[in-house]
């Protein structure tokens, strides 16, 4: 199983409410292809979500999603990194962070690890990173006081930063499979 995340925007505004309604909806669906939902990211407005899935691998996720109704223009397969005595901490700022060409991640780490007297600074502490299998995509999670404080430390610390936002989490319902899983 590998970690595949499916990144939306919407025009209308979406609750969290109707994220896990359509989610377990389409639990049919991603049954039949084996795919397990970890959790959701909704950004506060809810116009922007990334879903955590698990998965045989990224064509079964995009099938089943596909079946479900889900667009997957925005569907990629990754590697999911916790930082160091943070599992199971809950974030609240995600920064998304998209490269013209491959980047290694201990490039990036190196950046990070430079800079983290500007996060400390701003009270922003680094949680985990979805990272592409291309090395082109990185969506990062933080607990942070809100997410001007993340986009400044970034800044400052010199991390390539296209967007930060505050968001609430949509976990699985306890009874489902999903919920033995580490979630996002």
């Amino acid at each position: 199983m590998i970690d595949i995340v499916l990144e939306r925007r919407f025009t209308t505004p979406l609750a969290p409410e109707v994220v896990s309604r359509l989610t377990l909806a389409a639990q049919d669906c991603l049954d039949l292809h084996r795919v397990a939902w970890q959790g959701s990211l909704l950004a506060r407005d809810g116009r922007r979500m990334v879903c955590h899935f698990r998965a045989p691998d990224a064509e079964a996720a995009r099938v089943g999603l596909r079946q479900a109704g889900a667009d997957v223009s925005r569907l990629w397969a990754g590697t999911l990194h916790e930082s160091p005595g943070t599992a199971g901490a809950s974030g609240n700022v995600l920064v998304e962070r998209a490269f013209a060409t491959p980047v290694d991640l201990a490039e990036i780490q190196a950046i990070e690890d430079t800079g983290a007297a500007c996060l400390q600074n701003h009270r922003v502490r680094f949680l985990r990173t979805f990272f592409s299998l291309d090395r082109r995509r990185m969506l990062c999670l933080y607990q942070a006081p809100d997410a001007e404080s993340v986009r400044i430390a970034q800044r400052q610390a010199g991390m390539p930063l296209e967007a930060a936002w505050a968001f609430q989490r949509v976990a699985p319902p306890a009874s489902t499979s999903a919920a033995s899983t580490p979630a996002s």
